[in-house]
């Protein structure tokens, strides 16, 4: 890929017809265009960069929010169930309900900042700002889907800061911490590219939201534990990629899980890459992107 530099002024000497003399002339000449070898490094920091700063700025809505939703969460279930036994032997609710809680927050938001972004590009007509930079499918997909997994990190960190005096969080396993929290914010950053770009105007955003990563995030077992649930809810269940987060994330804190680990850990880097690819091909097709 390449970008063109401005033009320089160079002068040259032309020689008329009916004359032996040369005169000078002053001519623009453009640069010979920048080349980048390998990754556009410099746009792909510049893109990232860019939708960091967006969230930020209303830090207040997309960080903040979600921190006091997981509080209210809390306080609401621990009342309602009162004394009731964890699904975990030797693990109190509190501290049961607070992981899945802490990473419902990452995988909504990562998924709304990826998706907001490109759809109120749409809207606006602002795609041109990504689309015309020299950026491959690769970078854009790396700059959005890195740009939303950095808000859901972010906001599970904040969620498990406020969360750990009331639930007594302690990290029992810090790989399955990291991974599950890093390829879960990755996962619903590659869904948000593919839902933002697919969405034509806000309310099939909304729809895609409501009819499909509301029902995932909730009947993830994120509640209870998916052995409460009648047998074909259960076997059902095992089939949504959100409960293989919730429960990987859950065992690294309380170093318990209603499923196989290494199961989820590989279904959800297989399903993650999936999804990442189809990102890539979504840029790279200019699917709803490009008139």
């Amino acid at each position: 890929m390449s970008q063109a530099h401005p033009t320089t002024l160079v002068e040259v000497e032309i020689a008329p017809a009916d004359s032996p003399a040369t005169i000078p002339v002053t001519r623009a000449v453009p640069r010979a265009p920048r080349r980048y070898d390998g990754v556009n490094w410099i746009g792909l920091r510049t893109l990232y960069v860019r939708e960091i700063r967006r969230f930020l700025k209303v830090a207040v809505q997309t960080v903040f929010a979600p921190i006091v939703s997981t509080l209210l969460f809390m306080m609401v279930f621990a009342v309602a169930m009162g004394d009731r036994a964890s699904p975990f032997e030797g693990v109190a609710y509190t501290a049961f309900l607070a992981p899945g809680l802490i990473l419902m927050g990452a995988l909504n938001n990562a998924f709304a900042n990826s998706s907001s972004s490109l759809q109120i590009a749409k809207v606006q007509g602002t795609t041109v700002d990504f689309l015309t930079p020299p950026l491959t499918p690769w970078e854009l997909t790396a700059g959005f889907v890195g740009g939303a997994a950095t808000r859901g990190v972010l906001v599970a960190l904040a969620s498990a800061l406020v969360c750990a005096p009331f639930a007594e969080l302690s990290i029992t396993h810090l790989w399955a911490v990291l991974y599950f929290a890093i390829i879960a914010s990755v996962m619903m950053g590659a869904i948000g590219v593919i839902g933002g770009v697919w969405a034509e105007k806000f309310d099939h955003l909304a729809a895609f939201t409501g009819f499909v990563i509301t029902p995932m995030t909730f009947l993830s077992g994120t509640f209870y534990s998916l052995d409460y649930l009648p047998p074909v809810l259960e076997a059902v269940s095992h089939w949504n990629p959100v409960f293989f987060l919730i429960d990987g994330f859950r065992y690294g804190l309380v170093g318990q899980a209603d499923g196989n680990i290494a199961i989820g850990t590989i279904a959800t880097f297989v399903l993650t890459a999936v999804l990442v690819m189809l990102s890539h091909s979504v840029f790279a097709r200019g699917w709803r992107l490009k008139a």
